[in-house]
């Protein structure tokens, strides 16, 4: 399946935060995004000018474009650097539906809830599964991405590992330019080439992105995220959403008996069993992955005021109940050693607060989570 990010990505590619993670809200420095001479760039650039001609961009798109673009070392280096980490079920729905992240999804449904009707009522996705998809791709436009899509898509072409895919991800990048719909200094992204509130790649933008403002121009990029909203409201429609029908809820919720569901999922055993729908697998093709799709649903049904799961998954492989690393954290947070937040989710700030400890009360250095560790701390 080509979901609309155009490849399959693993939670450390998505706009999550976990606070154990390393990526709370007040979070280290970025690296520079910094353009760098390179020759090589230089003679692909040139070649693809004339593919680009001969694909109907104008020389003056073309010439706009690349006007202080260049080659991006960083972009190769997050690309190369991509690994598989999965992260429990348990741990992604901590992440995705955060206290914090619900809170502020209320926040924007009282602020935005005259805008999402609307888009409802004329799309049929439910306002909280619009609001669900903002929150998890850029923490409800807090997070868009800041890096030159031209240049980003120009050195992947030029020296990723799929530079097909990414030259016809900047041919379409430069359809849009040309098309008026942004200027090629508001065009930016993440690494990828992702782009706005809802994290379009440049050839789903161009096939699913609509104007819900009338103003002429489809913008995902700007303060107001009108058209990112509707255009991510409109993809999921074109996808083959059922309107009036759910998701899918855990076993036993008045959701999941409503009607016969397509399947039963239990992606973590011990933990929840989940009823799906039609609209589950919809939601699958804006990114295709079932703990998206569980995020996206458990977040929208905690917006709309739902409770937490009522099964729980079990102590983790270090015998620690979710409740048992959130104290943790919260209890090497008062020894002075930060681990971002008390979420329970352990990332490297909980790992490197956890060696910290040790490495202070002259233990062993394994920046593992414990029991022992735990009662140490009490």
């Amino acid at each position: 399946m080509i979901d609309r990010r155009g490849f399959s990505v693993g939670l450390s590619a998505l706009m999550l935060s976990a606070c154990g993670g390393g990526s709370a809200p007040v979070s280290a420095p970025k690296p520079r995004v910094q353009a760098v001479p390179n020759s090589g760039w230089d003679t692909w650039v040139a070649g693809f000018k004339t593919r680009a001609v001969g694909q109907g961009i104008s020389q003056s798109t073309i010439d706009r474009a690349f006007r202080g673009a260049g080659y991006l070392p960083i972009v190769i280096k997050r690309d190369g650097n991509q690994t598989e980490f999965k992260r429990t079920l348990e741990d992604y729905l901590a992440i995705a539906a955060s206290d914090e992240r619900i809170a502020t999804g209320k926040q924007m449904l009282q602020k935005y809830g005259s805008l999402l009707s609307r888009i409802e009522a004329e799309y049929g996705v439910p306002k909280q599964i619009v609001l669900a998809i903002w929150g998890l791709e850029s923490r409800y436009g807090a997070r868009r991405g800041d890096i030159p899509v031209i240049s980003a898509l120009s050195t992947l072409a030029y020296d990723g590992r799929r530079g097909v895919f990414f030259e016809k991800q900047l041919i379409a990048a430069l359809k849009i330019l040309q098309n008026g719909d942004t200027t090629p200094a508001n065009m930016t992204g993440s690494w990828a080439g992702a782009m706005g509130h809802t994290q379009f790649i440049p050839t789903s933008y161009l096939a699913y992105a609509v104007d819900f403002t009338g103003d002429g121009r489809r913008d995902i990029w700007s303060d107001d995220p009108t058209d990112a909203l509707a255009s991510a409201a409109a993809y999921l429609k074109r996808s083959g959403w059922v309107r009036g029908q759910t998701w899918g809820g855990e076993v036993g919720s008045a959701a999941a008996s409503s009607a016969t569901p397509v399947s039963v999922l239990q992606p973590q055993v011990p933990g929840p069993k989940f009823a799906v729908f039609r609209n589950f697998q919809v939601i699958k093709r804006y990114n295709n992955s079932d703990s998206y799709a569980l995020g996206v649903g458990h977040l929208a049904d905690r917006i709309a005021g739902g409770g937490p799961l009522k099964t729980p998954f079990g102590p983790d492989k270090n015998g620690l109940t979710l409740n048992d690393r959130k104290e943790l954290q919260e209890r090497l947070t008062k020894a002075g050693f930060d681990t971002g937040g008390a979420d329970g989710v352990i990332g490297p700030k909980s790992i490197g607060a956890i060696s910290g400890y040790e490495r202070s009360q002259g233990l062993p250095v394994t920046g593992t989570p414990s029991q022992a560790l735990l009662q140490r701390l009490r």
